[in-house]
């Protein structure tokens, strides 16, 4: 005989479907509370534990990949948030949470919060690189905003004692955890910008968790950080530590150490470029030395060669050489003439011997004058010329340059001493004025 309840009758595998489909639907996405206890992490990577208060517990998986992302180490007892959906182990018939997320419980909400509020303070602008200045290329004097106790402050003001002893350095002591510290910062920050003392600020604290750095997030202090008139650098934390008021400094320094490394130069660096930039001067100033001291000496030899002595002396020459020839020439002139007379007396003695010679006589007597007046008139033209030359030489001559009342100074050897460096203490010198000349002695080295 047929049993009609028999089609209500259910396999086990068919009532945990029913079940499993009924959990999916009715709870798509949850996020719950709890303790962590059993955690367990196999070889396959996979995170296994339960989720449990005072009176109830759930077991929870969270499948690898997303078990490698987690920012914290899963731990007996810890606190956390996990988001998931509910659903039903069928084989089994086990209630389970099969996770996308797992995070500690405390930083959860703060998480929240510092993702919201820094979407919206970089929608304004205040994080955009435009608005960020660049460091001063020498920071002179440098004001430190952290706590005078914490670690921090020891490491940034070794790293810059090592590296630039000169920097002058004021630590201005703030909290930097708890509900006073923003307010103390941010009050600190707008003394330090009116006081016009800084080149460049240091905003820095050691390590911590998102709760220890919350003060850094403040809102009200990531706007002071980006209204700062002195160029602002923030080192918050270690290097995977972020926080807003880092996002909103001109520069942003992965560790305290490191932002005093960002500020300041290397001493050793900036000797060996000191000694780079000496030798090079060194090396032009000698250059340009060799190049002076070559026009020097070509402008001596065209001096030499131009010299009023020795344009003299070619002149003086040039004049005697004239006078010669014209000595020669009135020689062949005269003796012309005389045989010219002969010639005149033998035709008057062959022909009428008295006329013709008293003509001819007549003729010498004219041309006698003639001849004696114009020797002398070219001599006078020539030594003329020569003495217009003379004076022309005498007005580019140093000679005239020392009448004026200036001197020639010349070691005994006559070389001429033009700069400081061409004579040492003891030389004997000689100082040439226009009547003669002094004997000098150098007492000390030049100032």
């Amino acid at each position: 005989m047929h049993d009609p309840r028999a089609a209500d009758i259910l396999s086990p595998s068919q009532l945990n479907t029913l079940a499993r489909s009924l959990l999916e639907d009715t709870f798509p996405a949850v996020q719950v509370e709890g303790e962590l206890g059993n955690v367990s992490r196999p070889a396959s990577g996979h995170l296994y534990f339960t989720l449990k208060d005072a009176r109830a517990q759930v077991r929870c998986a969270l499948f690898r990949p997303k078990s490698q992302w987690l920012r914290f180490q899963p731990r007996e007892g810890l606190k956390v948030i996990a988001r998931g959906r509910l659903t039903l182990y069928e084989a089994r018939g086990d209630y389970q949470l099969i996770l996308d997320g797992l995070e500690e419980a405390g930083e959860g909400a703060l998480r929240r919060a510092f993702e919201a509020l820094k979407a919206r303070l970089q929608a304004e602008g205040l994080f955009e690189a435009g608005r960020k200045r660049p460091l001063p290329a020498w920071v002179r004097r440098l004001g430190v905003i952290t706590s005078p106790g914490g670690a921090a402050v020891r490491d940034v003001v070794s790293v810059l004692g090592r590296r630039f002893p000169l920097l002058e350095v004021d630590i201005l002591p703030v909290l930097v955890q708890g509900e006073s510290a923003a307010p103390q910062i941010v009050d600190m920050l707008r003394r330090a910008g009116a006081s016009g003392r800084y080149d460049a600020l240091l905003l820095t604290r050691g390590g911590g968790s998102l709760e220890d750095l919350w003060a850094f997030n403040d809102e009200a202090l990531v706007r002071a950080v980006a209204a700062s008139p002195v160029p602002l650098v923030a080192a918050i934390g270690h290097e995977t530590d972020a926080s807003l008021a880092e996002f909103a400094a001109d520069l942003r320094a992965p560790t305290p150490s490191a932002a005093a490394e960002l500020l300041v130069p290397d001493r050793t660096d900036l000797a060996a470029r000191l000694r780079a930039l000496q030798r090079r001067h060194a090396g032009l100033f000698r250059h340009a030395l060799q190049q002076a001291s070559q026009r020097a000496d070509r402008a001596a030899l065209r001096l030499q060669a131009q010299r009023p002595a020795a344009r003299l002396q070619a002149l003086a020459r040039r004049q005697e050489e004239a006078a010669r020839r014209l000595q020669a020439a009135w020689r062949i002139l005269h003796e012309r003439h005389l045989a010219r007379l002969r010639h005149a007396q033998a035709g008057l003695r062959a022909h009428h011997p008295q006329r013709r010679l008293a003509e001819a006589r007549a003729r010498l007597q004219a041309l006698a004058p003639r001849l004696e007046a114009g020797l002398p008139s070219r001599l006078l033209r020539e030594r003329a010329r020569l003495l217009a030359l003379a004076r022309a030489m005498e007005a580019v001559s140093p000679l005239a340059t020392v009448a004026r009342g200036y001197a020639i100074l010349q070691h005994p050897d006559g070389r001429v001493v033009r700069t400081t460096q061409d004579s040492a203490p003891g030389d004997r010198l000689q100082a040439r004025l226009a009547d003669g000349r002094l004997h000098l002695r150098v007492e000390s080295d030049p100032d």
